[in-house]
């Protein structure tokens, strides 16, 4: 089988607008949170990104795009220099572009229904369609980097970048490409989605515990986080090495619930992704659960987790959400891009605001405190409303 490696990531996060930050941040436990933009005095905790230079970029009209594809090409810019691919694409006829997008252009949609109900202005931006829709992230990228190939957005909630990432996967098994810009973003941050995720009730007011006994909430975030992916003999033949290898994927419907989590399901895609990979579940050294700090998530992962690994023989997991908050459609690239470093710095990041063991969530979820470990193979999970599931699997290469 095709051996695909990743090259380079590149992230823009609330906690970190590189992977160097991005990465002390997680080691620190140390989240970003404040007050939620445009509802001052709601109470309402969020984790942003308020560094306006961020959402600019030099080769783009950047008044035709939307916040969430600003983020991505703030990332994807990051993510070719690291891949050293800084000064092109190789063969643009064989790069291709899969990202993952909850919700669109939720800021820009927000902006223009002020605009249009709120002043009662006729007119709206002449760009509105073309920042609001949901594959627009992946268009700019395109445009961006000059990748000609295969380019599309997967949506599927909060499991969105993660099925970009396993896409991406197939798609250079498959030899449909040689080297595939994917990861995730998302900006949905605007007045509206913030009140419709507030009137479910499952918003804490001062931070994100996963797993933790006094959780009651996630933390809305936003952000992208870009993975170069390439088959490692085209990255041989261009003089590039990377250490870490996605080996496996999979993904699955619960086919049950709506909103509810599915313990059957998270456990099917956790299996499946082990099965692509053809390890066993003992072969994995640490877990980046999606850990939404949710009373129901957190119940349903840590049950699932134990169907797949055995109550005690389970390896360390932790959630990287207390710290970047929940990024919905960018979360699973976020989270890929923790395990990638957590793997090549040997170093397995904490569960923050870790408050005391809830007996439902009775796992080693490395509370607090990081730990230096060997990851030699690493797991990264996200699940979705609508039943949607998604694992993938790292390991080292040898």
């Amino acid at each position: 089988m095709t051996t695909v490696v990743v090259s380079g990531v590149g992230v823009v996060a609330p906690n970190g607008l590189c992977a160097e930050t991005f990465w002390a941040s997680l080691v620190a436990a140390a989240p970003v949170l404040g007050e939620a933009v445009g509802l001052p005095g709601s109470g309402v905790t969020v984790a942003q990104i308020t560094d306006a230079a961020i959402l600019k970029d030099p080769g783009i009209a950047t008044s035709a795009c939307d916040r969430s594809a600003l983020f991505a090409l703030a990332a994807t810019r990051q993510a070719m220099a690291d891949a050293g691919l800084a000064d092109g694409l190789p063969d643009p006829t064989r790069a291709a572009v899969i990202l993952g997008n909850g919700a669109g252009g939720q800021c820009s949609m927000d902006d223009q229904y002020v605009r249009l109900y709120g002043q009662n202005n006729k007119r709206l931006h002449p760009m509105t369609v073309a920042k609001a829709m949901v594959s627009s992230s992946a268009s700019w990228v395109s445009i961006a980097t000059g990748a000609r190939g295969p380019c599309f957005v997967t949506s599927s909630a909060c499991a969105s970048a993660t099925h970009a990432i396993g896409l991406a996967l197939q798609f250079l098994r498959g030899g449909l490409a040689d080297i595939v810009i994917t990861g995730g973003c998302e900006a949905p941050l605007s007045v509206g989605t913030i009140r419709a995720w507030e009137s479910m009730r499952i918003m804490s007011k001062t931070a994100c515990r996963p797993f933790a006994a006094g959780r009651d909430g996630l933390i809305l975030s936003e952000g992208a986080g870009i993975l170069i992916l390439e088959t490692a003999e085209h990255a041989a033949r261009r003089g590039h090495r990377s250490g870490i290898v996605v080996a496996g994927f999979g993904s699955n419907a619960d086919a049950a619930d709506i909103v509810a989590p599915n313990v059957e399901g998270m456990a099917g895609a956790m299996r499946l992704a082990l099965a692509d990979a053809g390890l066993s579940p003992s072969d994995v050294a640490y877990v980046n659960a999606h850990g939404t700090g949710t009373t129901a998530n957190d119940r349903s992962e840590t049950a699932a987790m134990k169907a797949v690994f055995g109550a005690a023989t389970c390896p360390p997991a932790s959630s990287t959400k207390g710290v970047t908050g929940h990024a919905l459609g960018a979360a699973g690239a976020l989270e890929a891009i923790a395990t990638v470093l957590a793997m090549q710095h040997g170093i397995a990041p904490p569960t923050a605001n870790f408050d005391g063991v809830d007996p439902d969530c009775d796992l080693d979820y490395i509370p607090n405190q990081a730990r230096t470990m060997p990851i030699p193979v690493a797991m990264s999970n996200s699940f979705a409303f609508g039943g949607l599931n998604a694992s993938l699997v790292f390991t080292s290469l040898s």
